[in-house]
């Protein structure tokens, strides 16, 4: 039942986002599809004891990747997938938690807890660099030099 209440609730929280960032109504649920395969890849992973910063890289790219294909098929700017579909692997608690602990004057809890939601925010932009490079190496593979 846990698998389902977090492909149910990445999918919302995508999905979601894309409606907040105006994305066209045929592909909002293309956004939810991607924000849940990057959640999942991410909750299975962490389930398995791999730690949350690899786990953010695998699920990151996971979610550029297909917003590369979805971009492809649907001939639409990937920044639509790719924005929508971050959403549910962004540490928002994490920085929550962190302010909290500087107004409670917890410092070192609170260092701690930056640090972490700083890694896992350069985790994913790690994991979107790392498709765009993997998609440019493919794609200059498939089209010749010079054309």
């Amino acid at each position: 039942m846990t698998i389902l209440y977090n492909m149910l609730f990445s999918f919302v929280a995508a999905a979601s986002f894309g409606i907040m960032f105006n994305v066209p109504k045929n592909l909002l649920v293309k956004c939810g599809t991607v924000g849940m395969a990057g959640w999942m890849v991410y909750f299975f992973l962490s389930e398995n004891a791999v730690d949350s910063l690899p786990s953010t890289v695998a699920a990151a790219f996971t979610v550029a990747v297909i917003g590369h294909l979805y971009a492809r098929m649907y001939k639409t700017p990937v920044i639509i997938f790719t924005v929508a579909g971050i959403i549910p692997l962004v540490p928002g608690g994490t920085a929550y938690r962190a302010m909290r602990a500087f107004v409670q004057n917890d410092y070192g809890s609170a260092v701690s807890l930056a640090a972490k939601a700083f890694m896992i925010s350069g985790s994913i932009a790690l994991g979107l660099v790392l498709s765009d490079v993997f998609y440019q190496v493919i794609l200059r593979k498939k089209v010749p030099a010079g054309k």
